[in-house]
């Protein structure tokens, strides 16, 4: 009985945590919650601009409704720290809660802290259990493991595909610089969200030439910082008629070579467009030069909505992380666009998946599918 009621309580800690999707980053995604005789009394999550941890926010709301949380439990979503950062250790503040019982849904993922404020909890006597809905958990910090664990962006790899596996249609049968919708409003509303829990979304100057997208973050909800809009263009080609030019509001970074021309940066600079230049080989950016200068703006999440010749590069270099690939039940044939050069079938390519999941998004004519899989697991320190 008691497993059950902590899968419930840790469910509400866990939707407190996802409702800060956005406004956390580059912090973690954390919710808690504080239970006497199985009702809650106080809740909270951590927002990045406001400073206490989730803990702290569900403790303060409980003093100034008047309850003292002696006696209580609290559900945490993530280990409570042990250290100084910009707050005071939370572990502390719950032993100075008196709480008499802890549960926690995963570990700090940084190998240096890890488990030091459950040992802190314990040695104050209160009773802690750890694991409990632990997977839902991780999934939900993927990116923040992986940024702490590797100092790079999570990788996620997103494509809209026919069902025969392709990215578009031959170019004589697209109009130009204009996008071709191959899935309905759900799943396009899908892609919305996965660029609101997104740092940053990169594509290359191929898909800015051909569609002429605005990246944009159209989820509609809250954000801290804005989506940071990468374009990799070695030679810098970006027309500044282009929609994503005209859009900036310092949220575009251009990623080009250190032979673009100077002119061409200096017009780019003076519209508000951010540019940068990194190492080169036979033409082509580093891809491992392209993640550092993101980690450099801790930019925690990365989302690749990309051409054939991107996606297989990015693969073919084992940068990819975690991919998400929606399938219409349309065909485009044999001479349409690949999904990733050199890579083949997109079918293929999720054979390489440790961890898999489907869902369908229905719509007028039919129904699309979503495939998610994950290429690493974040919270393994392992480079695999």
């Amino acid at each position: 009985m008691e497993e059950m009621d902590d899968e419930h309580f840790m469910q509400r800690a866990l939707a407190l945590a996802s409702e800060t999707i956005g406004l956390a980053s580059p912090n973690p995604y954390v919710g808690c919650v504080l239970v006497r005789d199985g009702e809650i009394f106080a809740e909270g999550a951590h927002l990045y601009d406001q400073y206490d941890h989730a803990e702290i926010v569900a403790l303060k709301q409980a003093a100034a409704h008047g309850i003292d949380p002696t006696g209580s439990t609290a559900y945490v979503t993530l280990e409570p720290c042990s250290h100084h950062g910009r707050t005071g250790p939370c572990a502390d503040a719950l032993i100075t809660a008196k709480v008499s019982r802890i549960v926690v849904a995963t570990q700090d993922p940084n190998p240096q802290v890890s488990g030091q404020g459950i040992a802190r909890l314990r040695a104050a006597g209160i009773d802690a259990t750890v694991g409990v809905l632990q997977q839902a958990a991780r999934d939900l910090n993927d990116a923040f493991a992986h940024f702490i664990l590797r100092r790079r962006p999570l990788v996620t790899l997103k494509a809209a595909l026919s069902v025969d596996g392709k990215l578009a249609p031959p170019p004589r049968h697209r109009a130009v610089t204009a996008p071709h919708w191959l899935t309905g409003p759900a799943a396009r509303a899908n892609v919305q969200r996965l660029r609101h829990a997104s740092d940053a979304i990169l594509t290359g100057i191929g898909t800015i030439l051909a569609d002429n997208p605005s990246l944009g973050d159209r989820a509609h909800l809250p954000r801290r910082r804005p989506l940071l809009r990468v374009i990799l263009d070695s030679a810098l080609r970006i027309p500044m008629s282009s929609e994503i030019v005209r859009s900036t509001a310092n949220d575009v970074l251009l990623l080009c070579s250190e032979e673009a021309p100077g002119e061409r940066i200096e017009a780019l600079q003076s519209m508000g467009v951010e540019v940068e230049t990194i190492p080169s080989h036979s033409g082509h950016l580093s891809l491992e030069a392209v993640l550092d200068a993101l980690a450099r703006r801790t930019i925690l999440s990365l989302l690749v909505e990309a051409g054939s010749a991107l996606n297989g590069s990015f693969i073919s270099q084992n940068l990819v992380d975690k991919a998400v690939l929606f399938y219409s039940e349309t065909e485009l044939g044999a001479d349409a666009i690949p999904f990733a050069a050199g890579v083949g079938s997109p079918y293929l390519f999720e054979q390489r998946f440790k961890r898999i999941t489907r869902t369908t998004f229905e719509h007028g004519s039919g129904e699309d599918a979503r495939v998610t899989g994950y290429l690493r697991d974040s919270w393994n320190p392992s480079p695999a």
